[in-house]
């Protein structure tokens, strides 16, 4: 992954794109990752809470059909009580069943909207069917809401699976009205079972008792469920007040039993109710085997809904069948997808105002950077007039100030540079005159001079003068020796050459120089102690010239001792390990500050006039600098005082000095 990651930032090193567009980029990089992240994200949630919301309403529906559910069942436990209170009940019992009470019976059972009424003996043999007054004597004690009132004397109601031999023994269209043949469904379970002929009924049970309050009978009655779509219709025209969306109900109710609808206002292809069809196999499993509600998306015959499921059980808490309550999914499916549109119409537009506003950014800071860009460039043109308009007081607008402080400070060091250029170029070319002057001046000197050192050392051998002539030519002997000096320094000075470079070990040269002075007289009373490093390298000088600088070096210490002291010479690496550091330190009488700024100058000393010309320093000066090294001086007045001459570490001769070495004469 971090492989991946070095090579695409590597390919973005190498595109070359203006900063506005980089920026702009950018921008709209992070803009379009936010808006997608803030999208899905957003358009999640809405989904969950769409959905939420209809499994919390679809629950809401399924207690509000629960209701209209029981409140049909006790309607028909009470009116069942209303019947048992009849006072011609206990005739009935007893056998005397006359036409007029039979029609006040059918009566109220139409005016009930009753399906069954059905009047037994104490040990639940049927006295009287309202339906079918001939069909009596079977016995009804076997059924669950009998026993109970039989054993309890209390009415009694519930959801009961009729056989469909009691149907046919009721009357033989409700048997019929309980048939249905299955119909082939997505999604259901597999049953061998093709048709359904036993009814699902709302039935309640009553006691009857005689005028002494003693238990004469039983009074029975109740609604098939099956193809009855009072319930349904009820749920749904209380809940989803007959919402059509789309050409379809947007709420719809069903009453199963066992997994068959019995009563539904669902719809098939054909626009009929999907009676017959059956549930799908999860939500079976989990309502009817599981005995658990079921809320959620379902597929209910031809189409996705929002659903809620819940088990319906008879009198011993069986699961005999489910209730359920349903919104059609396509309604929220269309508003997720308004959603998703209004969300990306919403993410486009702000990315497009966003482009707009990134690039209007994008320009505020690239122009200021193309203007640096366009005065960096003139000004390394040579264009020291170069400024940058300042448009902000941001950190372009200080970094602009800054370009312009520089290049002013640039613009007065070239006029200060060219000053000084021209001032030296003039103090070299009056330099170079003078020196070439002084050079023909002492060549055409020296001659003469010679000539007088030469006939005055003469006059000396002879013995014709007398003292004080003598005297006099002894002067004019040392003071014509001066003059030779003092042209044999203004000629070395003025002749300097290139220094011939060579392989050379610094500690050889020292001991060498140190060799040929120790036996002079003024280094008799002189202590001379050597601090050699032995590991440092060869370097390339050239070692004529450098032992000409030590020389130079060592003299002027014993000089400034004036015959006495000790005199330490040290080698060793330096600071930064480039370079060799040689100290000639004496203990003499030190310089002061004033002479210690002119000490490397021409003609400069303090020593006597008959005892230098002040070259010596001056040409250790040169050609240290020659060998690209540094010379300098640390003193106290009374502490003596310390030179040091810093040499480059070059192992290498280099091909311009061998040629110098084979061939001296260039």
């Amino acid at each position: 992954m971090s492989t991946v990651m070095q090579a695409a930032a590597t390919w973005i090193k190498k595109i070359r794109l203006p900063i506005a567009t980089k920026l702009t980029l950018s921008f709209l990089s992070i803009i379009l990752l936010s808006s997608l992240i803030f999208t899905v994200v957003g358009i999640q949630i809405i989904n969950n809470r769409i959905i939420a919301e209809a499994q919390e309403r679809v629950r809401n529906d399924l207690n509000t059909a629960r209701e209209i559910y029981r409140n049909r069942l006790v309607h028909i436990e009470q009116a069942v009580e209303f019947t048992t209170v009849r006072l011609f009940m206990a005739d009935i019992v007893s056998g005397d069943i006359r036409q007029e009470y039979l029609d006040e019976l059918i009566r109220f059972k139409d005016s009930e909207d009753l399906d069954v009424l059905t009047i037994t003996d104490t040990s639940g043999n049927v006295v009287l069917r309202i339906n079918n007054p001939t069909v009596t004597g079977d016995y009804q004690g076997r059924d669950e809401l009998i026993r109970v009132v039989t054993v309890t004397h209390q009415p009694i109601s519930g959801t009961v699976i009729v056989p469909v031999e009691e149907l046919e023994r009721e009357s033989p269209a409700l048997a019929e009205q309980a048939y249905f043949a299955f119909v082939d469904t997505p999604m259901a379970r597999p049953r061998p079972e093709t048709e359904e002929t036993a009814g699902m009924m709302l039935k309640a049970a009553a006691p009857i008792f005689d005028a002494e309050g003693n238990f004469i009978g039983v009074v029975y009655g109740g609604i098939l469920l099956n193809r009855n779509y009072e319930i349904v219709d009820k749920v749904k025209g209380t809940v989803f007040q007959n919402v059509v969306y789309e050409g379809k109900d947007i709420g719809t109710a069903t009453i199963f039993q066992n997994d068959v609808r019995i009563s539904t206002n669902v719809k098939d292809n054909s626009g009929e109710r999907a009676i017959g069809t059956r549930i799908s196999e999860d939500v079976y499993d989990q309502v009817v085997l599981n005995q658990q509600p079921w809320i959620g998306r379902a597929y209910v015959v031809t189409a996705w809904y929002i659903t809620a499921y819940e088990p319906i059980r008879n009198v011993n808490h069986e699961v005999i069948g489910i209730l359920y309550v349903g919104i059609l999914e396509q309604k929220y499916t269309d508003i997720q997808d308004q959603m998703v549109l209004v969300f990306i119409g919403i993410t486009l537009a702000g990315v497009a105002l966003s482009t707009i506003i990134a690039l209007w950014i994008a320009r505020q800071i690239s122009q200021p950077i193309k203007n640096l860009v366009t005065a960096s460039r003139q000004l390394a043109e040579g264009n020291l007039d170069a400024k940058v308009e300042m448009t902000s007081g941001d950190e372009l607008g200080k970094l602009s100030y800054r370009f312009n402080q520089m290049a002013e400070a640039l613009r007065q060091r070239d006029e200060r540079l060219k000053e000084f250029t021209k001032r030296k170029i003039m103090e070299s070319e009056r330099l170079a005159i003078v020196g070439q002057l002084a050079a023909n001046v002492a060549h055409e000197i020296n001659n003469p001079l010679q000539g007088i050192v030469t006939y005055s050392s003469l006059l000396l051998e002879k013995d014709i003068c007398d003292e004080p002539s003598r005297r006099n030519i002894e002067k004019i002997v040392t003071q014509a020796n001066r003059c030779r000096e003092i042209i044999r320094g203004l000629l070395d000075f003025s002749r300097q050459k290139k220094p011939v470079k060579t392989l050379t070990n610094i500690n050889a040269l020292l001991r060498g120089c140190v060799f040929l002075v120790e036996n002079q007289a003024q280094f008799h009373n002189i202590n001379i102690v050597q601090n050699l490093d032995e590991s440092l390298p060869m370097i390339v000088i050239d070692p004529s010239q450098i032992e000409r600088v030590f020389l130079n070096l060592i003299i002027n210490a014993a000089e400034a001792m004036s015959g006495g002291g000790t005199l330490t010479l040290t080698t060793c690496f330096g600071t930064n390990a480039q370079n060799i550091e040689i100290e000639v330190r004496d203990t003499g009488h030190g310089i002061s500050i004033e002479n210690m700024e002119k000490i490397f100058n021409p003609f400069f000393t303090t020593k006597e006039i008959s005892h230098g010309v002040g070259l010596g320093l001056a040409i250790s000066y040169g050609i240290v600098k020659e060998h690209n090294g540094e010379i300098t001086v640390e003193s106290e007045i009374g502490q003596g005082a310390k030179f040091i001459v810093s040499l480059p570490i070059i192992t290498k001769v280099s091909e311009e000095d061998e040629s110098k070495v084979e061939n001296p004469a260039h």
